[in-house]
């Protein structure tokens, strides 16, 4: 669990090459800590306890993926973290904010399964909605909206309509809004989760650029194991119901496959399966599974 923790707001100790993998050197900056979190439901057949003794760091810049079984907790995780939600027991800080705080000044955005997009808004109107609600001037909003579709490859669609737009581009507007006003943080529960496979893969590649030219720390949330691989610096596999953290995983992809270095040939590297393998035999409690097996989902 050393990977997940650290005793105190003080920098980690320095890693040596083999711990550090292909991950780049972390700032002392946490943009997460999760401390001893606990989640209790009140239903009306009794309590039903989501989450337990949750302790969690995320570097500033850093790509974590929660993954798990169906119920183990992750979307709760990342609600409590976003300020939907409060915690039975235990203490978050985003950027050494509370979470609300930190949801107050637009420390993060957020992404969803469902793009969610206004269907009578144009995309550029879309990307510019959380600007208009903190009450940023009209020209710099046009600036940065016209800069943020560029960055998703969608400078030709400001006019376009959402019923206009495929799944994969209506995520990217999504992906845009998030990032509108420049946030630290990113946090993603499934959003390529809909999309056809052809696309969801492109659309991870897509995000790997994102979060490197924009330097946020992104929290992800997938039931898709070699999705979590190709996007992470580091996999927190979570356990069944209550939801605990079993194991964290980083991903050692080669000296030459950093996170903002990834392609699509990485998909069919050995040290990509090996690194899909290693987190299908977390999620399965440390037994062995089928050399270079490519198992997809954990649903």
């Amino acid at each position: 669990m050393s990977d997940a923790t650290t005793g105190s707001r003080a920098p980690r100790p320095a890693e040596t090459a083999q711990d550090a993998g292909s991950r780049a050197p972390r700032p002392a900056e946490s943009a997460v800590e999760v401390r001893g979190v606990d989640k209790v439901f009140e239903t009306r057949t009794g309590q039903v306890q989501a989450l337990d003794g949750i302790d969690l760091t995320v570097a500033a810049g850093e790509f974590v993926s929660l993954i798990g079984p169906s119920g183990c907790g992750k979307s709760t995780l990342m609600r409590l973290i976003a300020d939907l939600d409060d915690p039975t027991a235990g203490t978050l800080t985003v950027f050494g904010k509370s979470s609300r705080q930190a949801r107050l000044d637009q420390e993060y955005g957020i992404a969803f399964q469902q793009a969610g997009l206004l269907p009578w808004r144009t995309v550029a109107a879309n990307v510019a909605l959380p600007l208009e609600l903190h009450g940023v001037a009209s020209a710099d909003r046009r600036s940065r909206v016209a800069q943020l579709l560029e960055m998703v490859g969608l400078g030709d669609f400001a006019d376009r309509y959402p019923d206009q737009l495929s799944g994969g581009m209506q995520q990217r507007v999504a992906i845009a809004r998030a990032l509108a006003e420049q946030p630290r943080l990113l946090l993603m529960d499934e959003p390529f989760g809909a999309l056809d496979e052809m696309t969801r893969e492109k659309m991870q590649t897509e995000l790997v650029r994102i979060s490197a030219e924009t330097g946020a720390a992104v929290v992800f949330v997938t039931h898709s194991i070699p999705e979590a691989v190709f996007l992470s610096d580091r996999v927190v596999v979570m356990s069944p119901r209550p939801g605990r953290i079993q194991q964290i995983v980083p991903m050692r992809l080669g000296a030459d496959a950093a996170r903002a270095a990834r392609t699509e040939e990485l998909r069919e590297e050995r040290t990509f399966f090996d690194m899909v393998t290693a987190v299908r035999e977390a999620l399965h409690g440390g037994s062995p599974v089928a050399s270079g097996a490519r198992g997809v989902e954990t649903r």
